[in-house]
């Protein structure tokens, strides 16, 4: 059987070797909340865009405005002919430069008459 004495740091121990994987499930949970922040952000751009279009305004300017400055660095939109625009934001790497991947939504409005 071990002494008191022997069993006094086992619980450090197991603290520091648990902390490499409690940083990793934090990045990765952070990282989560970056992709849905992005998805959020890509709607709410496809509607300003939709919007612009509709009234004959720009709408990759449209969208622009609504998106912070980490998510318009590879932005896409189109517009097609029957009102629908699409627009297309790229989800930052949390760490690095990267693209994770990239959301796509569209949107249409029809002006009110």
């Amino acid at each position: 059987m071990l002494s008191m004495s022997a069993e006094k740091g086992q619980a450090s121990v197991e603290l520091v070797a648990l902390l490499p994987l409690i940083g990793l499930l934090v990045l990765l949970l952070w990282q989560a909340a970056l992709a849905g922040e992005a998805v959020w952000l890509a709607a709410t751009a496809a509607r300003a865009a939709a919007r612009a279009d509709a009234v004959g305004a720009d709408p990759a300017a449209a969208a622009r405005t609504v998106l912070p400055g980490r998510f318009e660095r590879e932005l896409r939109v189109r517009s097609a002919a029957d009102g629908v625009v699409e627009v297309a934001v790229a989800v930052p790497a949390l760490i690095g430069g990267a693209t994770l991947a990239t959301v796509s939504t569209r949107a249409r409005f029809e002006a009110q008459r």
